[in-house]
């Protein structure tokens, strides 16, 4: 006797409303343009502090030590004001790591946010790599005297700038308006303190990719392990004491101009419900 067998077609469409929202929670609509936002600022993070550094190096009367610090510092600055409302502007894997591991950041956006990182470091090492010939060494980063040394200052630099990051973009009690020149001071002082001594990476990405155009990797472990155990120990110790627990994200408070729109916008239904308005002087937060 013949066994007949049914075969049913199988639904090609195996996501569920629940799954599909999940998806959506961990990677919302934009997050393309948060990568987006992150390769473009570590792009120019790495062009200007690494060219600035591979000039300075090559002819101290075209742009001194000091300014290629400066430089750096500056860059941070602008790049959180232009893309820190979009992305956060990480622009370093270290800090991406410590903001999750303090459950300021998801954990499942940070390899597409290192990856982000690593992409904008290495294609604007290669573009100077390209643009500053016959310059081989394109703002590398290599230890001057021992490892340990080398090692000690990226950690200690980086812890000073993961403290001051973490105040001013995950505090709601910190002036957020500051951040930016907060952040980019930070850089600029350690670098200026550290580049004699490691070169004042303070970011993996930033030494990963001129190393891989500049074909120089020594001493280049330092510059991996050191800037992350800094970016950890620097966020891990202002939660130590932080003063408040509202949860918050770590991306950087919206600017004042921004929270000026928010109060004309409550002012203008107020006119409506009749509710007293709120002066434009006043803080919001």
């Amino acid at each position: 006797m013949a066994t007949t067998i049914e075969v049913f077609p199988v639904d090609q469409n195996l996501t569920t409303p629940e799954t599909e929202s999940t998806f959506l929670q961990h990677y919302p609509p934009d997050f393309t343009k948060k990568v987006l936002a992150e390769i473009i600022a570590t792009y120019l993070l790495v062009f200007v502090t690494c060219g600035s550094a591979a000039i300075s190096s090559g002819d101290d009367h075209k742009i001194s030590r000091l300014g290629a610090s400066v430089s750096g510092g500056l860059i941070v600055t602008v790049m959180i004001y232009a893309v820190g409302h979009v992305s956060g502007a990480h622009m370093n894997p270290a800090v991406t790591l410590a903001f999750a591991a303090v459950r300021h950041f998801p954990w499942k956006q940070v390899p597409f946010y290192g990856a982000a990182q690593l992409t904008g470091a290495i294609s604007a090492a290669f573009t100077l790599r390209v643009l500053l010939q016959p310059v081989k060494h394109v703002g590398t980063t290599t230890p001057s005297g021992s490892d340990l040394q080398a090692l000690v200052m990226e950690m200690v630099v980086t812890f000073s700038m993961m403290f001051i990051t973490s105040a001013v973009a995950t505090d709601s009690k910190a002036i957020g308006e500051l951040a930016g020149i907060a952040v980019g001071s930070a850089v600029c002082i350690t670098s200026i303190l550290a580049g004699p001594i490691s070169g004042g990476s303070m970011n993996p990405a930033r030494s990963l990719g001129p190393a891989m155009a500049s074909e120089e990797y020594r001493g280049i472990w330092i510059y991996v392990v050191g800037p992350v155990m800094g970016a950890l120990m620097g966020a891990w110790s202002y939660n130590l004491i932080r003063t408040t627990e509202k949860p918050v994200h770590a991306i950087l408070p919206r600017s004042f101009s921004f929270k000026l729109r928010g109060i004309q916008d409550q002012n203008a239904a107020a006119v409506h419900l009749n509710i007293p308005q709120i002066p434009a002087n006043e803080p919001c937060f």
